[in-house]
């Protein structure tokens, strides 16, 4: 009689554990790590992956050990390589497995099974009255009515999606679940009350998903990119043959560093090591920072590859996401690119694992499980002993840290690919310097002329400004209350297109704006600051013959954004306003001026790596202008000229910002110089949000390593944005020199952090990108 075997699964719950079951005598032989099964936790069925499977009995009475109920794979859902880094993830980031999981398998979004779909469909488990068709293409969207909902009818998320909605417009229903859980709800009430629309129809395909463009050929390289290309072909070649262990392997053989000015062709040395990797039979990952802002990069990437390229992003129809998905666990798309969580595709005998813009901020994840697909992507490419390049024109600190410690090879492109020069940079001191014609002092006259000058020349202009909406600030002339949300310790934006509302950019509260005061009664209520929306009008009536258009995140999404940059290629827009989605990466032959507004606004972060950001805002804005035959020219707008981002970025000087903000880091001990953590608090309750994290920090100065001074304990003390979302945010601040001291001290911290409550909501933040 064969020995009894048990299965170790991970469960999608949020629990730092997974969950050992019976494997039955049917599925002894099929069962494999990797692979789907479906489960009974506690009253519920529930689908599971197994981790692992053994002989060893569990430390309870083997006849309360549940069998698993189902196997849902013939073959193992994830790759052994990618679950392996999935465990290990989950591990450096304190995340429960279970959540981590989710993230590389859609068909646990859902954990109560309704459906088991086989014959290669994704499982997905409804959660009661929901139903989806797998792999479909039938999508729910809701849109705003023109209904008027009474005074105050409206709360909590319903008052949220309502403002949401009104200031986008229609959005699938989809995509309102991931920022509002309980949205279907909410959409049911609003529905019910005239406000709003849901209809079913096939999803609109985005525009990287049109007709195939026509093969290109790869152009000649130049010196530097040659140079690149070889050190990378000779470390695919060093790793593909198969004659090295993954463990003999130094860490930084394989991986770079490629450190190359804007428009200097690093997309054509990412391109040229995947043409490499493929011609080894091998798959290739590109992460980039926002899929739906580089239709271009996807374009100039199907037209060199064709058909062996999946495109990963939330804006996916369901069909279009199962089959991409299947088809690269199955190996027949070989090229993966999306953002941040295309780092978990199963990309099959991954040899290739490319990061481009690595410094951008919003490759760490700031909700559920907070990783950096940036470090993750290092980590992954190491373990499948694939070849990784990070490629920036503003590297970070960090990626410059490994440079220093061996662990990158750091290669550069100091050219443009064009033979175009660097822009001209001008700095415009408002302390000195009036506004032009508009009236507006961010609207310099140096500015105005700089515009004029663009416009009689037939050239483009982009305009830069990080601040949505038409008034940043509403304010009463006569007690001079701010107007803020009741949800969020934020002032509310104005947005005049979005029928006169003030709205909050972190929960979307929205109302209607006042026409008194509500605090005294009796002050009339003055729109204060500038946003990009009030610069478009601005814009747009100080050149009246101009087309001036908008680009940010309150008119563009997904399609829309697409159309606006296509218009600005075929020349229908002579002045683009935008946030910094202006500044990702687009290639725009006619701009030859970049204005950034006011340089200041990142510059004044209450987080210590506000100087970095904002100095590679302006060098990226810039970096947009004269990138072909044109020449370009770049004002910066600034009160605090002296800057050292300011004075670096004007004269384009990353290797001299670099050395100046790394001293700076070192001498007060912050990363790269040091591991931080946070544990992030939050509660509806201000007191009891405040004593939990009190209970924390004691927790850990009790700590042997806190108080051998190994690992220093700042707090708690309420967060930056005190209130966010209706919960009161308090933060405890962990900092050490070496990482050993830091885990143990976080890993002692799980035992209480389960112990709060389920009023009470504790995450761990390692290596914490934003201090808000």
């Amino acid at each position: 009689m064969a020995a009894e075997r048990y299965a170790d699964i991970a469960i999608p719950v949020p629990l730092g554990r997974s969950f050992t079951y019976r494997v039955p005598p049917a599925l002894d032989g099929p069962l494999a790590a990797g692979a789907r099964v479906l489960c009974e936790f506690g009253r519920r069925k529930v689908l599971g992956i197994v981790l692992s499977i053994s002989e060893e009995p569990p430390p309870i009475d083997a006849a309360k050990v549940k069998a698993i109920v189902a196997l849902i794979d013939a073959e193992p859902a994830l790759p052994a390589e990618l679950l392996t880094f999935l465990q290990q993830l989950a591990s450096y980031y304190f995340a429960p497995i279970g959540e981590v999981l989710r993230l590389a398998l859609p068909a646990l979004e859902r954990e109560r099974v309704r459906d088991l779909e086989m014959q290669g469909k994704l499982l997905l488990g409804e959660a009661p009255g929901r139903t989806k068709q797998v792999g479909g293409r039938q999508v729910t969207y809701a849109a705003p009515t023109d209904g008027i909902e009474p005074p105050g009818s409206l709360r909590g998320q319903a008052a949220a999606i309502m403002g949401l909605l009104r200031a986008t417009g229609e959005q699938p229903v989809v995509q309102l679940e991931k920022r509002h859980g309980n949205a279907r709800a909410a959409l049911r009430k609003l529905a019910g009350l005239g406000l709003v629309e849901l209809t079913k129809r096939t999803a609109e395909r985005a525009p990287m998903f049109a007709d195939q463009p026509e093969r290109d050929e790869p152009p000649t390289l130049n010196d530097a990119q040659q140079s690149a290309v070889a050190q990378i072909d000779t470390a695919l070649v060093a790793r593909g043959d198969g004659s090295t262990d993954q463990d003999d392997i130094p860490v930084g053989s394989g991986a770079f560093l490629l450190f190359g000015i804007t428009g200097s062709g690093k997309t054509e040395v990412y391109m040229h090591a995947i043409a490499r990797c493929l011609a080894q039979s091998r798959g290739a990952l590109v992460l980039v920072p926002e899929i739906a802002l580089t239709p271009q990069l996807v374009a100039r990437f199907r037209a060199r590859f064709g058909n062996a390229v999946a495109v990963l992003h939330s804006a996916l129809a369901e069909g279009d996401r199962h089959r991409m998905w299947t088809q690269l666990r199955a190996g027949e798309l070989k090229v993966a690119i999306g953002a941040r969580s295309a780092l978990f595709a199963p990309v099959q005998d991954l040899g290739l694992v490319v990061v481009d813009e690595e410094h951008d901020s919003s490759f760490k994840q700031e909700e559920g499980v907070r990783y950096h697909a940036r470090d993750m992507a290092l980590l992954r490419a190491h373990r499948a002993k694939a070849v990784a390049i990070v490629g920036s024109a503003t590297p970070s600190a960090e990626a410059m840290a490994l440079v220093r410690r061996g662990k990158l090879i750091q290669m550069e492109l100091p050219e443009r690919a064009t033979q175009a020069t660097l822009p001209a940079v001008e700095i415009v001191d408002l302390k000195r310097i009036g506004a032009g014609p508009s009236g507006d002092r961010l609207v310099s006259l140096p500015l105005h002329r700089a515009i004029e000058q663009a416009l009689a020349a037939g050239e483009q202009t982009i305009i830069f400004l990080n601040r949505r909406g038409f008034s940043p600030a509403v304010v009463c002339e006569a007690c001079g209350v701010v107007m803020s949300c009741k949800l969020c310790s934020v002032a509310l934006t104005y947005h005049r297109r979005a029928g006169g509302r003030l709205r909050c950019h972190y929960c979307d509260f929205s109302s209607p704006l006042p026409s008194r005061c509500p605090e005294c009664g009796k002050g009339e209520l003055s729109l204060e600051g500038l946003g990009t929306e009030k610069l478009e009008v601005t814009l747009a009536t100080a050149f009246p013959n101009a087309r001036v258009a908008r680009l940010d995140r309150d008119v563009a999404s997904g399609v829309r954004s697409a159309k606006i940059l296509d218009r600005m290629r075929a020349g229908e827009i002579d002045i683009l306003v935008g946030t910094q989605m202006v500044t990702k990466g687009h290639d725009l032959p006619k701009v030859t001026l970049v204005g950034v507004v006011n340089a200041d606004t990142a510059l004044s972060m209450p987080d210590f790596r506000a100087s970095e950001r904002g100095f590679q805002l302006l060098v990226q804005v810039a970096g947009r202008a004269g990138r072909h035959e044109l020449p370009g020219k770049v004002l910066i707008q600034t009160r605090d000229p002296g800057h050292p981002a300011i004075r670096f970025a004007a004269h384009h000087d990353v290797p001299g910002f670099l050395a100046h903000e790394i001293a700076d880091r070192e001498e007060v001990g912050y990363p790269p110089f040091s591991r931080i953590a946070l544990v992030r608090v939050d509660a509806v309750e201000e007191a009891m949000a405040r004593k939990a994290a009190g209970r924390l920090a004691a927790y850990a100065r009790s700590c042997p390593e806190v108080e051998a001074r190994q690992v220093q304990v700042l707090g708690p003390a309420a967060a930056p944005i005190a209130r966010l979302r209706g919960r009161y945010r308090f933060r405890v601040f962990l900092r050490c020199s070496d990482r050993p001291p830091l885990r143990r001290v976080l890993a002692a911290l799980l035992s209480v952090k389960a112990k709060l409550g389920r009023k009470v909501r504790a995450a761990i933040d390692v290596d914490p990108v934003s201090m808000l």
